[in-house]
């Protein structure tokens, strides 16, 4: 199964501290491009999610964002009380500069940062926790890869289908345009009251058939759609394959484009490059 490089991925969990969510995005990329943004208070994570994002994924950007809300009710409040000294010491020094100074309120010395503390929380066991919740949000991220890789996969096996059919079609129209080519070039010269040289006539149009053999082309063609599915099934790491597999049935149709003689051969390969390109879209998501 190929897997697509675009999916979302959201987890939350409650903790005794608080709760913990990741939000995971990913997009096409060429490499496998990590975008982590994380609380201060998490930044050893850094390791440890790049080790698994590296184990779990081999291509694609990806944006991680942790983000962790702290419950706070019910849990005893403390005071810092070396830093409401200092905090103290230097309001009064200041207020020693001024003739009136207002009364130092107690609220506001508690209000300052680090003055009123919480009981705080193992930083490990949270670590732990967040780390564990991540692969949680990466096994949800791949299998919406998945799910999408199947999508594209029948978009791809589609597109295969139809260029088949204008193979087919192609392959069995050659005869009836090559006819079709000697009959006007006799009708024409009837028009014209010329006579020509049967045997120059047959040199020329065995030229004409020459130049606008395509047969080889076709084969190819159907080789590549072969090749296609074949990695198609096989899954795994296919995008980069695919994409220059792309391009060799484009090579073939620019071909087929050039050879054209006829109206519905030129319109067969515009077809063919329409299939293509739109095939050459999706794989741009196969990771």
């Amino acid at each position: 199964m190929v897997h697509s490089m675009t999916a979302f991925a959201r987890v939350e969990r409650a903790t005794a501290n608080g709760t913990l969510s990741w939000e995971l995005r990913s997009v096409n990329h060429r490499y496998l491009e990590p975008h982590l943004r994380l609380p201060e208070s998490f930044r050893d994570l850094e390791g440890g999610v790049r080790d698994a994002l590296r184990q779990g994924l081999s291509r694609g950007k990806v944006e991680c964002t942790l983000r962790y809300t702290e419950e706070t009710a019910g849990k005893p409040l403390q005071v810092d009380r070396d830093r409401a000294a200092q905090l103290v010491a230097a309001a009064e020094s200041v207020a020693s500069l001024i003739s009136s100074p207002a009364p130092l309120n107690p609220l506001e010395v508690l209000a300052w940062p680090g003055v009123l503390v919480a009981d705080a929380a193992d930083p490990q066991a949270l670590n732990s926790a967040a780390l564990a919740l991540f692969n949680d949000a990466l096994t949800e991220l791949k299998a919406g890869r998945a799910r999408e890789g199947a999508e594209l996969a029948k978009l791809l096996n589609d597109r295969l289908d139809n260029i088949g059919e204008e193979v087919v079609a192609l392959r069995e129209l050659v005869p009836q345009m090559l006819a079709g080519q000697r009959q006007r070039i006799l009708d024409r010269t009837a028009e014209m009251q010329v006579e020509l040289d049967p045997h120059r006539l047959e040199q020329e149009l065995v030229l004409l058939a020459q130049k606008s053999d395509v047969a080889e082309e076709l084969d190819r063609l159907v080789t590549h759609v072969s090749e296609v599915r074949r990695v198609l099934k096989a899954g795994g790491a296919a995008g980069r394959r695919l994409d220059f597999l792309m391009q060799e049935l484009n090579r073939e149709a620019n071909t087929l484009g050039s050879k054209a003689f006829d109206t519905r051969s030129t319109q067969a390969a515009v077809n063919l490059k329409v299939l293509i390109e739109q095939m050459r879209e999706q794989v741009q998501n196969i990771e």
